[in-house]
């Protein structure tokens, strides 16, 4: 049963609109203006047709010259080194032929580069992986300018890749579109045990061989990483936006449902076109209402703390302005009803078996968390379209999700939840706002007070970690690291070493300009701090044994010295500059125009110009 609107999720949505307003007008003027002008097919010169079918078979030929069927643009992230897209290979076949059976056609319009976070986990390489997603959205413009298609298909999975495909697409969203996942491998070595060999691995107890067994036993095939990471909480986030039929996340690969459901998205976006009685262009789905289900299901399900840049920068890329206090005010607000590694044991897989994303969003539609009427790709309201998937006889249907939790160690409902409030928070204080993922972090954990211990990047906490100099109680500073200053790498080699201090009794805490995402876990990490070091932020001026306190509860991140002493000192200098390899001296523009965290860490969008006071105050309601 669908509740009323939770206040607070009213107010926060009608804040976005309100500040947005200028900026979505300009953004819908623009669509507006390509829908009206922008060349159809039967507008091409001959030479321009000619070139753009020049490689397709005679029928298919045939059927774009009637220029009265679909015809598919498909934009693909397919490389077999990322498991979750080796998949992608044979989609572009298997999407055309379900398309000539409705008597429509597709071509690949072009590939997006997809690059593995977790091969460039603690190397040079990661220094690329935020700017990728800018890149990745550049390439998809690319890929649609030439201006052949009635609709979009959109194949991407991962990290940067999903937001990249979707601040791309959107800069045609007079057209409509939709994402098809590839799904989550099968269930491997369970997270926890992963995780229990990496952090005796870094206290000298696990040999290398037995590291890489343990790796190699979870990341074992094709499909999704089965963590929950940035990777599946894009593919989660998308369902709560419409952008993908509804509970085809986590549907696993080279399963008769996973290709039948890929057919299915095929034919379904032609539903969508100018030519249909159901025309539902990108633009106008993706508005501050999907927006706030997403940060909603964001909250809800303790997903990645990279989607509080991800979604900056795709709302921007639809003309809409949301910043970190919306994240704030929708997590207090919002139950954590989900438990997935590394907010709990179970992997992605073990969620789906459990109810999955029709479970988790009926129970906040329930709660009046999400907005019922927000548009999907299915033509109907949210309400309807949480459902899921099943097969017969090669014919998808589609049924109503379960009604209750299969494993309530995993899904909740919102009488019953995890927490009262949702895995995300922003503090804020004299070292600047920051976000931090609570979710994971024991309410015993969730404040410290203890000096500082100052680095300038991950590899130098190793050398005082196997020294002995950290067995104490401390909050680890690693700044320098970020989107300004090398590019905003994930800072993943600081968690073994942390969790084994904190295992040891010691109250540890983590504080970064830099990225953690969903490696975020029990130790409390407060990451993408603002203004970043290298802009002049106040991490620069912090000094080793300096008294630092995050409270998590309090929503505060300060040091214990006076403003004026704070002023009087020189901040520290920037790091030698990384010889530019693996790429990262092609990046050096991205960097000096860069925005800001809470700004998207966007060159493309980098309104570094907008202040961060256009945020509403919120009057919190936390009755659900």
């Amino acid at each position: 049963m669908q509740a009323d609107l939770h206040p607070t999720v009213a107010e926060v949505t009608a804040n976005i609109e309100d500040r947005s307003q200028n900026l979505r007008e300009r953004y819908l003027e623009s669509v507006g203006l390509m829908a009206r002008t922008s060349p159809r097919r039967e507008e091409l010169s001959c030479g321009n047709l000619a070139h753009g079918f020049a490689a397709c078979s005679e029928p298919d030929k045939a059927t774009i010259k009637l220029m009265d069927a679909a015809h598919v643009g498909l934009v693909t992230a397919f490389n077999d080194m990322l498991s979750a897209h080796q998949p992608y290979e044979n989609y572009p076949a298997a999407i055309k032929e379900a398309l000539r059976q409705v008597g429509s056609t597709a071509q690949v319009a072009g590939g997006v580069p997809a690059m593995c976070d977790g091969v460039t986990q603690g190397q040079p390489g990661m220094e690329l992986s935020l700017f990728s997603r800018d890149v990745i959205a550049q390439s998809t413009a690319i890929a649609l300018s030439h201006q052949m298609f009635d609709a979009v298909l959109l194949l991407g999975v991962c990290d940067k890749i999903v937001p990249g495909l979707l601040m791309g697409a959107l800069q045609f969203g007079h057209l409509p579109c939709l994402f098809i996942p590839a799904g989550p491998m099968s269930t491997g070595l369970p997270n926890k045990e992963k995780a229990s060999v990496r952090q005796r691995f870094a206290e000298g107890k696990a040999t290398r061989e037995e590291l890489l067994a343990a790796e190699s036993a979870s990341y074992h095939s094709a499909g999704t990483c089965t963590f929950y990471g940035t990777a599946n909480t894009n593919q989660l986030l998308l369902e709560a936006m419409g952008l993908q039929l509804p509970g085809t996340s986590f549907v696993n690969p080279d399963t008769p449902l996973r290709s039948a459901l890929t057919s299915y998205a095929a034919q379904q976006v032609t539903r969508l076109t100018a030519a249909s009685s159901n025309y539902l262009p990108l633009a106008e789905q993706v508005d501050a209402k999907s927006l706030v289900n997403a940060l909603v299901a964001l909250a809800a399900s303790g997903g990645s703390t990279n989607h509080c840049i991800h979604l900056v920068a795709i709302a921007r890329a639809a003309g809409i302005i949301i910043n970190w206090s919306d994240f704030d005010a929708l997590s207090r607000v919002t139950p954590l009803l989900a438990r997935v590694y590394p907010n709990g044991e179970a992997d992605i897989n073990q969620f789906h078996a459990a109810g999955g994303t029709g479970l988790l969003f009926q129970n906040l539609l329930a709660a009046g968390l999400m907005h019922a009427d927000a548009r999907t790709c299915m033509g109907v309201g949210f309400a309807e379209f949480v459902r899921e998937p099943r097969l017969d006889d090669n014919s998808v249907y589609w049924v109503a999700p379960p009604t209750e939790s299969l494993d309530t160690t995993i899904i909740r409902d919102a009488a019953a939840p995890f927490a009262p409030e949702g895995g995300l928070r922003v503090l804020e204080g004299n070292l600047g706002r920051s976000v931090i993922k609570t979710s994971a972090v024991d309410q015993a954990h969730r404040k410290v007070t203890a000096p500082a211990v100052i680095v300038d990047s991950q590899h130098s906490l190793s050398a005082l970690y196997e020294a002995g100099e950290l067995n104490r109680d401390c909050i680890v500073v690693v700044r320098f690291q970020g989107p300004s200053a090398n590019g905003m790498p994930e800072l993943h080699k600081l968690t073994p070493i942390l969790g084994n201090l904190q295992d040891q009794g010691y109250a540890v805490a983590l504080i970064t300009d830099g990225r953690m995402s969903g490696a975020s876990g029990k130790v409390p990490a407060a990451i993408h701090v603002t203004p970043e070091a290298a802009n002049g932020g106040p991490l620069a001026y912090l000094q080793n044994g300096d008294v630092v306190s995050l409270d998590a509860n309090a929503g505060r991140l300060e040091v214990q010295i006076s403003a004026a002493e704070l002023a009087q000192r020189a901040p520290a200098p920037l790091p030698a500059t990384a010889p530019d390899t693996v790429g990262r001296g092609l990046f050096e523009m991205a960097r000096q125009h860069v925005s800001r965290a809470e700004l998207g860490a966007s060159f493309l969008f980098a309104d570094t110009t907008t202040p961060l006071s256009v945020v509403t105050p919120v009057a919190v309601n936390h009755s659900v």
